[in-house]
């Protein structure tokens, strides 16, 4: 078969050539099977931390970017970067909701004024008190919303002392089942229901009565922030520049969307960039090892790499098959590393510290196949790079010195 491959003629002859020395060279997989698994395992490691440290990056940013519509804006005081260092009269809030562009139902403009306060609730896992979000709303927050849906329970009711929980919050704090109570103020307050928002931050918070809320904080009549649905987000330019150019107010408007976007940046950015970091450094370790596994496969097969060559198999032809066994075994390896990571990570709750409101942000990690096709990438340049050297070095041996070992 051999001599019959090498002594071909035409275009196929170099592939037949690369095809076979690949066959042979993955039928002698087991005779180094302590090598190629170690090799395997090193690889996988790799791209299993690669994937579930980032899909903790897309899981938070999916979670901020939910939040967003294009159809609904956000009104702070001017200059200010998060609700927490905000703060609107009620005059305000009133010319924010009459302004051109904010949509209408039968009860009045869908604006919502909202306060945005801290209060401590422990976290399930620890037991350590936690920075949990407290919203106030008017009632006109849901409309405004427009995705707020009560999972259990109910909803609260205006003028009594009751909240309601987003999901995540109630998963990753204590104290946040229906029938619960947490402490507001002075007072115990009763968790009536727990809601979801379709994925977005709102599920991270607590949300009640916001005049009761003013009363509990003794905020007076003040807020922090305004939500608007607008007609349309075509709307939202004759919205932003009708509230800029009136003197009764200085504020300034976002996209709802645009908002929570760069909320989530500066964290996917941290976790991104140590996820990387991470991941490189174990990829050096797991290149060295596929170098080591690759040296070790031309070595056992010097006499078989120089009986090839001496039947007219080419170096190119043997530099191209090394590289193929070794980004088979590398993709084998990525393959693994996202099965487990999928696995171990994949929506997977958990919470974490938003540096811009000082506020935790429930979310699930999110194993997306952009995040799988990364890490099998990862792999492949592992396993090119770690076959290189050995598959240059199989190809320059000496046919003479070599079948003297025959």
């Amino acid at each position: 078969m051999l001599c019959e491959e090498c002594n071909m003629t035409g275009p196929w002859t170099w592939l037949l050539q690369v095809a076979a020395v690949t066959r042979f060279g993955l039928m002698s997989v087991p005779r180094r099977l302590g090598a190629v698994a170690a090799t395997i395992v090193g690889i996988a490691g790799v791209v299993a931390v690669l994937v579930g440290v980032l899909s903790m990056a897309v899981g938070f940013k999916m979670a901020m970017t939910a939040s967003g519509s294009d159809d609904k804006a956000i009104v702070l005081r001017s200059g200010a970067d998060s609700e927490m260092v905000s703060g609107l009269d009620h005059e305000a809030t009133r010319v924010i909701a009459d302004a051109p562009g904010v949509a209408r139902d039968t009860n009045g403009p869908l604006s919502s004024a909202e306060l945005y306060v801290m209060i401590n609730v422990p976290k399930r896992s620890t037991g350590t008190d936690a920075n949990v979000p407290l919203r106030g709303v008017d009632p006109a927050a849901l409309q405004v919303r427009g995705n707020i849906k009560i999972m259990a329970g109910r909803m609260n009711e205006w003028g009594k002392n009751e909240v309601i929980a987003g999901v995540g919050a109630a998963q990753e704090f204590g104290g946040l089942d229906v029938g619960g109570t947490i402490k507001v103020g002075r007072a115990d307050w009763l968790v009536t229901g727990i809601f979801s928002a379709g994925g977005g931050t709102a599920e991270s918070e607590i949300w009640t009565d916001g005049k009761l809320l003013q009363a509990a904080f003794n905020r007076g009549d003040s807020y922090q922030s305004v939500y608007v649905k607008l007609n349309s987000a075509g709307a939202f330019q004759q919205f932003k520049d009708s509230l800029t150019a009136d003197p009764r107010v200085n504020v300034k408007v976002a996209r709802e969307s645009d908002y929570f976007a760069e909320h989530s940046q500066t964290l996917t950015n941290l976790i991104n960039t140590l996820g990387f970091l991470i991941a490189f450094l174990m990829a050096i370790g797991a290149v060295f090892g596929a170098l080591n596994t690759m040296y070790g496969a031309v070595s056992a097969r010097t006499r078989e790499i120089a009986t090839l060559r001496a039947l007219g198999f080419g170096g190119g032809a043997i530099v191209v098959s090394l590289m193929l066994e070794s980004l088979a075994l590398a993709l084998l390896g990525g393959c693994l590393g996202g099965g487990l990571a999928y696995l171990a990570f994949n929506n997977f709750h958990t919470s974490t510290m938003n540096w811009q409101s000082f506020s935790q942000v429930a979310f699930a990690f999110r194993v997306t196949p952009l995040l799988l096709l990364r890490g099998i990438i990862w792999a492949a340049v592992i396993g090119l790079v770690g076959g290189l050297f050995p598959a240059i070095r199989a190809a320059r041996l000496p046919i003479a010195a070599a079948l003297r070992e025959l």
